[in-house]
């Protein structure tokens, strides 16, 4: 058993110096600029599908205290990263909007957090708080030219 320890350690030690050595003979970039839009810790794991010729669009979202999105969904995947403020999430499965009785789910999110919205879900964000709520939003999946956002009705069982 000691001899696999010894020889993972070794893999493991040559790998990190491998590393350090790449990134010690990284070259520097030039004529490039970059402002760094939004960022967020994930609260869950996920994975995200993509279509091939399938769009992603993201745009940067602003809600003035007590703004809302109105129900709705996404034709695929959306990522949102909170930069300011918060926004508080009402969501329920897509089809059972007017039935009753669906699950709904109340999430409110704050600066630097980052979730994600899923294409079976309808949801409506509300700005809870007491500044304006900014936040990015990529979305996955988009049908090309098409848009972000599928408009729903209130599914009246969901306070949002």
């Amino acid at each position: 058993m000691f001899g696999k320890k010894a020889v993972l350690v070794g893999l493991m030690t040559t790998a990190l110096v491998a590393s350090a050595a790449a990134v010690a003979s990284a070259t520097p970039g030039s004529g490039e600029t970059r402002m760094l839009i939004a960022r967020g810790q994930s609260v869950l794991s996920f994975g995200i599908p993509q279509q091939q010729d399938n769009d992603i669009a993201t745009s940067m979202n602003t809600f003035i205290p007590g703004g809302f999105s109105g129900w709705h969904s996404h034709p695929g995947t959306a990522v949102l990263v909170i930069k300011s403020g918060q926004l508080t999430v009402y969501s329920e499965p897509v089809g059972v909007a007017g039935q009753g009785g669906g699950k709904c789910s109340v999430n409110t999110y704050t600066a630097g957090q980052a979730f994600i919205e899923r294409p079976e879900n309808e949801e409506n964000a509300v700005n809870t708080g007491t500044v304006p709520t900014v936040f990015a939003i990529t979305f996955f999946n988009v049908p090309h030219g098409g848009e972000t956002r599928i408009d729903r009705p209130d599914p009246g069982d969901c306070p949002g």
